[in-house]
């Protein structure tokens, strides 16, 4: 039995994250952010000052993938890495990065009235429990 990508759940989660990109991804370059540095940063602004190793662990992502995201926000002046004992290195956000919080979290926020657009008010708080269950560490 053959499978239709496109007739797959996986497929259509995918498409509908998809749909969000306008609403974030300009609005993340125009604070000079790559996609997926705000991940890192919120991650931050819950807990600032882990580590790479715990920053890799929350993304999920590879080190490598960590490393060059924070060399990038670094030279942007919005982390600052700190060697702790041992090879642990710790990352602060400085106060650029405390300041991008707010304009990052209303292109989150732009991205969610988009797809809000196309439910209901019980679908909205159905799916985020799907998702919320799908997506538990």
């Amino acid at each position: 039995m053959s499978v239709v990508i496109e007739d797959t759940l996986s497929f259509r989660l995918l498409k509908a994250m998809k749909r969000t990109r306008p609403a974030i991804w300009p609005a993340l370059a125009e604070l000079g952010l790559h996609p997926g540095q705000d991940l890192l940063l919120s991650a931050l602004w819950k807990e600032d000052g882990i580590t790479q190793a715990e920053l890799v662990a929350r993304l999920g992502v590879e080190a490598p993938t960590v490393s060059k995201a924070l060399q990038r926000l670094e030279r942007a002046g919005y982390v600052q890495r700190e060697t702790g004992s041992g090879r642990t290195r710790r990352v602060f956000l400085t106060n650029a990065g405390r300041e991008l919080r707010r304009p990052v979290e209303r292109a989150w926020r732009r991205a969610d009235r988009e797809l809000d657009r196309h439910l209901t008010p019980e679908e909205r708080t159905q799916l985020r429990a799907i998702l919320s269950r799908l997506t538990e560490s």
